[in-house]
C-alpha cells in the first residue's frame, strides 16, 4: 500500500476466514476493533505525516508470525528500498565446519576480523552491526581437545571502536580478552591449549561489553572430545541474540542503538542468527524423515535466558550446559540456556512438516525469534494421524 505524505488513509478490513482478526499500525497508534465471523468488517482512518515504510499487522497473538503482516509506504519509497538492500550478515546455520573425527591433537589457526557494518535487519530496516568476520554470529570454530589453537584477531581499519575476543574455552587471562584489545587497524594474537571438551561461546569483551555483544559480537567454538562426536545426518549452528534500538520493533530505516533500553534489559528485537528472518526466509534448514539432527545452540545475549524448544519435537538427547563429559539428558521438551551458555540437542525426525524453533518465552516470537526446520518424506500414521484438515491459520 502507498500513500503520499499528509494524506488521510482509510483501511477497510474484511474477515475472509471466520477467525478473529484486527489490524494495527503501531507507529501511528492505530488498532482496530476485533472482528470475527466470515464477512465481518471494520475500518481505521488516520493521517500519515512522515515519509517511510510502516508495518501493519494483525495484533492478535501468533497472527503476525503466521504471515498477517505487510507494509504501508508513505512518500517516496526509493530511499527505503536502498536501505532494504543493505547486505545480509546473518550466519548460515549449515556452516558448522568439518568434524574432527579420530585425528590426534594438532596446531590450529583461527583468524578473526572485527568489523562494523550496516546490515539488513528485516525488510525495509537495517542496523549497524559489530561483527566477527562480517557475520552474526561469528564463525563456528571446530577443534579437538588437546589442540593448540592460535587466535589472530584483527580490527578493521575503518572500525570506530576498540574490539577484542574472550573465548570461554580458554584457560587464561580474560579468555584472551586481556591481550586482544585492538584499536582500528591493529592485530593481536595469542595461543591456548584446548583442555576441556565442550561447546563454548566467544564474544567481544571490550567495555561496554554488553553493547559489543548485543551489536553482534558473539560466536561459538566446539572442542570435540577424543574420537570426535558420534555421526549424525544433519548439523546446524544457531545462536540467539538481542538488539536494543531507539525505534520500536517493526520500524523502518536504519535502527539506532539505545543505551537506556540495554541497561533496562528491554530489547526491541530478538533473533536467531543475526536478523528477523534468518532462519525463516534467508536460510532453509531441511532434513528427511528418519534423519538424526544435531543442533549446536548458544545464547549470545547479552541478557535473556533462552527456553529452547522445537514445536512438535522432543529432544532425544540434551547435553546440558554443553557438557560433553556428562551423560546427556534424554526425552526433553525444553532446555534452558543462559546468556554466554550453550547446549547440544539431538533428535530423530519421524514425521514430515514444518517444525518451528522458538524460545518458549513466547512473547519473544512476536519480536522475531523463530526458525523453521522443514522435514521432507512420507507420512507415518503410526506416528501421527488426523482426519482433520491442516489449518492454514494455525501458524504451524
Amino acid at each position: 500500500m502507498h500513500a503520499p505524505v499528509g494524506a488521510v488513509v482509510q483501511i477497510n478490513l474484511i474477515n475472509g476466514d471466520g477467525a478473529m482478526h484486527d489490524i494495527a499500525l503501531p507507529e501511528f497508534g492505530v488498532d482496530s476493533d476485533d472482528i470475527s465471523g466470515k464477512g465481518a468488517a471494520t475500518a481505521v482512518a488516520f493521517r500519515v505525516d512522515e515519509e517511510g515504510r510502516f508495518e501493519y499487522l494483525c495484533g492478535l497473538p501468533g497472527h503476525k508470525a503466521a504471515g498477517m503482516v505487510g507494509n504501508l509506504i508513505v512518500g517516496d519509497p526509493m530511499a527505503d528500498e536502498a536501505r532494504a538492500a543493505a547486505p545480509d550478515l546473518s550466519m548460515d546455520p549449515h556452516a558448522v565446519g568439518e568434524p574432527v573425527g579420530d585425528r590426534g591433537p594438532q596446531e590450529v589457526t583461527v583468524n578473526l576480523e572485527t568489523t562494523e557494518r550496516e546490515g539488513r535487519l528485516a525488510d525495509g530496516s537495517s542496523y549497524r552491526y559489530w561483527t566477527f568476520n562480517d557475520t552474526v554470529p561469528g564463525p563456528f570454530v571446530r577443534v579437538r581437545v588437546g589442540d593448540t589453537v592460535t587466535v589472530n584477531m584483527s580490527n578493521a581499519e575503518d572500525s570506530a571502536h576498540i574490539h577484542s575476543v574472550d573465548f570461554h574455552a580458554v584457560t587464561g587471562p580474560g579468555g584472551g580478552a586481556a591481550v586482544t584489545q585492538a584499536a582500528p587497524g591493529q592485530t593481536k594474537s595469542f595461543s591456548f591449549k584446548a583442555l576441556n571438551p565442550g561447546l563454548y561461546v566467544y564474544h567481544c569483551a571490550t567495555p561496554m561489553v554488553a553493547q559489543h555483544i548485543s551489536n553482534g559480537m558473539y560466536g561459538m567454538i566446539l572442542v570435540e572430545p577424543e574420537g570426535g562426536l558420534s555421526p549424525v545426518d544433519r548439523e546446524f549452528y544457531i545462536m540467539q541474540g538481542e538488539l536494543y534500538t531507539a525505534q520500536r520493533h517493526g520500524s523502518q530505516g536504519l535502527q539506532e542503538f539505545s543505551l537506556d533500553k540495554l541497561l533496562d534489559e528491554r530489547p526491541e528485537h530478538l533473533m536467531f542468527n543475526g536478523n528477523m528472518d534468518a532462519l525463516t526466509q534467508t536460510h532453509k534448514m531441511e532434513a528427511d524423515v528418519g534423519d538424526k539432527v544435531r543442533i549446536f545452540f548458544g545464547v549470545g545475549g547479552p541478557n535473556a535466558t533462552s527456553s529452547f524448544h522445537v514445536i512438535g519435537e522432543i529432544f532425544d538427547k540434551v547435553y546440558d550446559q554443553a557438557s560433553l563429559t556428562s551423560p546427556p539428558l534424554s526425552d526433553v521438551q525444553t532446555t534452558l540456556v543462559p546468556p554466554g551458555g550453550a547446549t547440544l540437542v539431538e533428535f530423530q525426525v519421524d514425521y514430515p512438516g514444518r517444525y518451528i524453533l522458538v524460545d518458549h518465552a513466547l512473547s519473544r516470537l512476536e519480536k522475531g525469534l523463530a526458525g523453521f526446520l522443514h522435514v521432507n518424506g512420507e507420512e507415518n500414521p503410526e506416528v501421527f494421524h488426523s482426519e482433520e484438515a491442516h489449518d492454514p491459520d494455525s501458524g504451524h
